[in-house]
């Protein structure tokens, strides 16, 4: 896939570079991580940017997670929260 362009950084105007990340989505309480999402981040704040189809690649997998989805591997995740104890 060809690298895409990308504008400065809308928040902070930091230069923003194409880069493979690995997404976490939570979906019918379920979590789901997608590797090697192409996306654009900032090299100041971190902030992401994905365009259109990339976003809906990511529904599209979301929505047959629970059905169809050929699952890479399965990992376990400690769960902390901030709420007042």
């Amino acid at each position: 896939m060809k690298k895409r362009e990308y504008a400065d950084c809308y928040f902070c105007g930091g230069q923003v570079q194409e880069k493979q990340v690995d997404v976490i989505r939570h979906w019918n309480g379920r979590v789901i991580m997608i590797e090697d999402v192409p996306a654009g981040v900032c090299n100041q704040c971190g902030e992401r940017y994905y365009w259109g189809d990339v976003a809906e690649e990511m529904d599209r997998i979301m929505h047959v997670a629970e059905k169809e989805l050929q699952v890479k591997r399965e990992l376990r995740v400690p769960v902390v929260t901030l709420a007042a104890t």
